[in-house]
């Protein structure tokens, strides 16, 4: 039987570009696990991807994975197949402009493909605790450094 899993993510920035960190939580039934991390000189967006990338690759074996996201950017380009075209264009997103963070969005489709994902779009900053403690998880890497490169 295929397990199902919840992952929760949010990323952050001081300053965009800036340090940024990321928080994940992943939740496989009674139990919990937190993850976070900083990068030095960043952006939001990247955050956001990290935290996705950080969470899946958690996973052992391939999953039912609901993934929980405040990020539009994220969340609307796997929903609506963006990133998988930006791929099949030579990541390109128009005629003429490259898509940005490549490298992240080549982890996440091979991740994502691994998995039987369910990508849900949650308002960040509001009532939701998972995606609440992610921030505060995010922010607080920020705070700690011990910066990645």
């Amino acid at each position: 039987m295929i397990k199902e899993v919840e992952i929760y993510t949010d990323g952050a920035c001081s300053g965009n570009p800036g340090p940024g960190g990321y928080g994940t939580i992943l939740k496989f039934g009674p139990h919990e696990k937190e993850i976070s991390g900083a990068y030095d000189s960043t952006t939001n967006n990247r955050m956001e991807l990290m935290a996705v990338i950080k969470g899946l690759e958690c996973l052992k074996e391939p999953c039912r994975v609901t993934l929980y996201s405040d990020s539009r950017y994220l969340v609307d380009a796997m929903i609506k197949g963006w990133a998988a075209k930006w791929r099949s264009r030579n990541w390109m997103r128009t005629g003429s402009e490259r898509a940005k963070n490549v490298d992240l969005w080549e982890k996440i489709l091979a991740l994502a493909g691994r998995h039987e994902v369910k990508w849900v779009w949650v308002k960040g900053h509001a009532d939701n605790p998972y995606n609440n403690r992610c921030d505060r998880l995010a922010v607080e890497a920020i705070k700690k450094g011990g910066y990645c490169l």
